[in-house]
């Protein structure tokens, strides 16, 4: 009867209404731009990551790699010729993904790693793992290719042991860190690099005030009476969005630009940073 009447409870909430009617019209805005950039010939910067040298399998490395877009991604991915990384939660799903592949593709090349993309520790032992594991396997110390797919929309405040909210820590801060740290590796590789950044049409719905550390520790979000699951969601792809942007631009300062690629996706349209 509990569950029942929280469920009643959320249906009748703002962020409901919210997500149906906001999320609505900015998922139309971004199929209204595709469309307008099918029929004027919008053209593409991007390159195909299937130019890779052949003297060297190209390594990708993918978050949320167990469901939807990412597990997508590492069946097309694998069937490219890359040595997919499998990141996820869940050992089970994991272990399952893996399996679904092999039979769709006996030749792929994969290897998966247990993360918790909400914790900066779990982050960091997952690099220090990719680098030993790139050693002992004899291959080249770098990657090519980095999707940050991994996503959640929690519907209760849980903040995480670092002290941020679970659902900005996973959507964006788990992301910001990874790239970070994954960097010496991208720009290490032999042939252009790219960063995939999966964002959300979500993101045209946010209304932020400010970018300061109560915001992006979600401190500011939980000190509302009711946790306001859709504006969190909204704020955090609008902050990996702002991200993609703000790295290409210290890749340019820097020269790495020439080297390193930053795409943000979206449902619906494509920005090349």
């Amino acid at each position: 009867m509990k569950k029942l009447k929280e469920a009643f409870t959320f249906i009748c909430s703002s962020d409901v209404w919210r997500m149906a009617l906001l999320w609505t019209i900015a998922l139309l805005f971004s199929y209204f731009q595709l469309l307008k950039n099918t029929i004027f010939g919008s053209k593409s910067t991007t390159s195909s990551s299937s130019n890779h040298s052949h003297t060297h399998r190209p390594v990708c490395v993918i978050t949320g790699a167990t469901s939807g877009l990412g597990k997508a991604s590492a069946f097309k991915l694998s069937k490219k010729g890359f040595y997919v990384v499998l990141v996820g939660r869940s050992s089970h799903l994991l272990s399952k993904t893996l399996n679904e592949i092999k039979r769709q593709n006996a030749d792929a090349r994969l290897k998966a790693f247990e993360v918790d993309m909400s914790s900066f520790q779990s982050v960091l032992k997952f690099r220090n793992s990719l680098e030993q594991w790139l050693l002992e396997s004899d291959l080249h110390s770098s990657i090519q290719l980095l999707v940050n797919n991994a996503g959640i929309l929690a519907t209760s405040s849980r903040p995480t042991f670092e002290g941020f909210d679970r659902m900005i820590a996973t959507n964006y801060v788990g992301a910001f860190s990874l790239t970070k740290l994954l960097l010496p590796l991208l720009r290490n590789s032999h042939v252009p690099s790219r960063v995939v950044n999966v964002t959300s049409f979500t993101h045209r719905a946010a209304f932020a005030g400010r970018f300061d550390m109560d915001s992006v520790t979600g401190v500011n979000f939980s000190r509302s009476k009711q946790y306001p699951c859709a504006r969190v969601y909204e704020y955090s792809k609008l902050c990996l969005l702002l991200f993609s942007y703000e790295l290409h631009r210290q890749l340019h300062l820097t020269d790495d630009s020439h080297h390193i690629s930053v795409v943000s996706r979206s449902s619906g349209n494509k920005h090349n940073a």
